[in-house]
């Protein structure tokens, strides 16, 4: 797993949360495991694109970061169920409203995303 040599600014909010939440899966993560979903299972089944290893490691660095706990149930096979820290429930609020956001904002942004990515295509295809 890639760790950083050098550590990274901290000098505002901003920089804090984007290191927190900085993961293509962590605010979803988040935000199921909120919703009672809270087995590795159940996750990837609410994030089929995700791969197991990487939700692992998500997962993993959402508990480095005091957001979520991880119980292990001494059972055979072993289970595993995540749970959100009370500090990890304080950003729920957060992301329901990026989420919001997102919801209102989303013709546009799947138009500007599209059109990133097309113009990104033709770039690499050197039609541009």
């Amino acid at each position: 797993m890639y760790e950083r040599k050098i550590l990274p600014t901290l000098s505002c909010g901003l920089d804090l949360i984007g290191e927190v939440l900085y993961g293509k899966w962590k605010m979803r993560l988040l935000w199921f495991i909120n919703e009672g979903h809270k087995r590795p299972s159940e996750l990837q089944r609410k994030i089929p694109d995700a791969s197991r290893r990487v939700l692992n490691i998500q997962l993993k660095e959402l508990e480095g970061h005091e957001l979520v706990t991880r119980k292990i149930y001494p059972v055979v096979p072993p289970k595993v169920e995540y749970s959100l820290t009370d500090f990890g429930k304080s950003l729920i609020p957060v992301i329901g409203v990026i989420g919001h956001w997102g919801d209102d904002n989303a013709d546009r942004l799947r138009e500007v995303i599209s059109r990133r990515f097309n113009q990104t295509e033709n770039t690499d295809k050197g039609t541009d």
